[in-house]
C-alpha cells in the first residue's frame, strides 16, 4: 500500500503520554534539556541469517534555548558492545519532525514534514531506527545515547536513555500469504514516503500500522511485472492471483465492495479510511492480527468469525484502495482496524530468495540474482528481495 500524501500534522503529545522509556539530559535542572523516550520496545526479528530492529525514538527540546544533535548511539545493554552510531548526513536522513499544529477532527494520515538535526525549544523529532545484530545473538537490552549542543553553551551534552528490556515475544509465525513467483518483497525502511516512515491517527492516537508492511509484486523471470500494456490493470501478473490464510485462524474484519479502476493512470487517492481497499484481517493465534489489502472486488470468500486454515484461499490479488499498481499488501499488527495498530514483526517459515532489487527503481528488468543460501526459513524477507514460494503450501504452513 502506497501511502496517501499527508494533510496536517500530527499531535506530538499523544506519543509522548505513551512512551514507556525516558530520561533527561545529564545535569540539566529539572524540566529543561533533551528528553529521550521509545514509545514501543522492538521485537528482534531474523532477516537473512540475523536478528534486526526496527523500532523509533523520540527526542524533546525541553529547554528553552535550540539544540542541535550531534550523535546518536545504540549499545547492547549487556556488554556495551557498539550496535548503531548516527551522525552529520546519517542521523539526519533518519530524523523527521513533528508538526507544531492540532491535529485536525477528522482521522488522518499522520504528516512528519521536514528532516535536520536541528530541535526548536518545545519541539519533538522521530528518530527511526533500523539495525541488523550480526555478532550480537540472545541480545535483551539496549542502550541509548544521544549527543547535542545547547545554543550558546558550551561544549556537548548528553541524554541517557535507562536500559531497555526486549519484549520475550517472537515474531509471528507464518505460512506464506501467496503461492509460486517470482514475487517482489517490496519494502525499505530509508524510503521517506514507506510503510515504514508513515504515522496514521485514529481515535486521538498516532500509530505505525506498516512498520513491517511489504508489497508483494508478482514478476516473470525477467523481471518484469505486465504482460504488454503495463498501463492495464489485468495485465499485470499478479492480478487476480489467489491470496492465501497464513495460519489457521479467524476472521476478524473483511471490506469489500470498493471498486478498482481499470487503468492505472485512472488511479485516484482516497481519503486515508479508505486505503486499504478491499481487505481481509485475520486474528492469529498468538492474537495479533495478519492483514491482507487491495484484493479485488467481490473476491473474498470469507466471512467476519469464520475460521480458516493455513493455505485456505481467502481471496484475490487487486487494485483497490491506495495502490500504484496491483499488489498484495500485507503487515501484522497488534489490532483488527487498518489504520488502528501498531505493526508487529513476522517471520515466513520458508521460501526461496532469488535475488534482489539494489534499486527498486529496476523493477520490470532483472533482478540482481542471489549467490548462496537461496532456501530461507523462519525468516522476514529482506528490502526488496525476489522470493519464490511453493506452488502448493502444505496445509500445516510446512514446507
Amino acid at each position: 500500500m502506497q501511502p496517501s500524501l499527508a494533510t496536517k500534522a500530527w499531535l506530538a503529545l499523544v506519543l509522548v503520554a505513551a512512551c514507556a522509556v525516558a530520561s533527561r539530559a545529564h545535569g540539566a535542572p529539572g524540566g529543561d534539556g533533551l528528553d529521550l523516550t521509545i514509545p514501543l520496545p522492538p521485537t528482534p526479528v531474523r532477516v537473512e541469517g540475523h536478528g534486526q530492529l526496527d523500532y523509533e525514538v523520540l527526542l524533546a527540546n525541553r529547554s528553552d534555548k535550540r539544540i542541535t544533535l550531534e550523535e546518536f548511539v545504540v549499545r547492547d545493554g549487556r556488554d556495551g558492545r557498539l550496535i548503531a552510531k548516527l551522525s552529520g548526513k546519517m542521523l539526519d536522513q533518519h530524523i523527521a519532525r513533528f508538526g507544531a499544529v492540532p491535529a485536525p477532527s477528522s482521522d488522518t494520515e499522520s504528516s512528519l514534514p521536514g528532516a535536520g538535526t536541528v530541535i526548536e525549544p518545545g519541539q519533538q523529532v522521530v528518530l527511526f531506527i533500523d539495525v541488523s545484530l550480526p555478532g550480537h545473538p540472545g541480545i535483551d537490552t539496549l542502550r541509548h545515547r544521544v549527543s547535542y549542543r545547547v545554543a550558546g553553551a558550551n561544549g556537548t551534552s548528553r541524554a541517557s536513555g535507562a536500559p531497555l528490556a526486549l519484549p520475550r515475544t517472537r515474531p509471528s509465525l507464518l505460512a506464506p500469504p501467496l503461492r509460486g513467483g517470482p514475487w517482489a518483497a517490496i519494502h525499505d525502511a530509508d524510503w521517506p514516503r514507506g510503510h515504514r516512515r508513515v504515522f496514521y491517527r485514529l481515535d486521538g492516537h498516532a500509530r505505525l500500522p506498516g512498520r513491517f508492511a511489504i508489497d508483494w509484486v508478482k514478476l516473470d523471470e525477467h523481471g518484469r511485472f505486465a504482460t504488454s500494456d503495463a498501463d492495464l490493470a489485468q495485465a499485470w501478473y499478479g492480478h487476480g492471483a489467489d491470496v492465501l490464510a497464513v495460519a489457521d485462524a479467524r476472521v476478524a474484519a473483511v471490506r469489500d465492495g470498493m471498486d478498482e479502476p481499470t487503468r492505472i493512470s485512472q488511479r485516484t487517492h482516497p481519503v486515508p479510511a479508505d486505503d486499504a481497499g478491499n481487505y481481509v484481517a485475520l486474528q492469529l493465534a498468538d492474537g495479533r492480527y495478519a492483514f491482507y489489502e487491495h484484493l479485488r472486488k467481490s473476491s473474498i470468500r470469507v466471512a467476519v468469525g469464520e475460521r480458516v486454515r493455513t493455505g485456505q484461499v481467502i481471496a484475490a490479488l487487486g487494485f483497490s484502495g491506495e495502490s500504484t499498481g496491483p499488489h498484495l499488501h500485507f503487515h501484522v499488527a497488534d489490532a483488527s482496524s487498518p489504520l488502528g495498530g501498531e505493526g508487529l514483526p513476522f517471520e515466513i517459515r520458508r521460501f526461496e530468495r532469488l535475488g534482489r532489487y539494489d534499486d527498486i527503481a529496476r523493477l520490470g528488468k532483472p533482478w540482481r540474482p542471489a549467490d548462496s543460501d537461496i532456501v530461507r526459513h523462519h525468516e522476514w524477507p529482506g528490502s526488496n528481495t525476489v522470493v519464490r514460494f511453493a506452488d502448493d503450501p502444505a496445509p500445516d504452513g510446512r514446507p
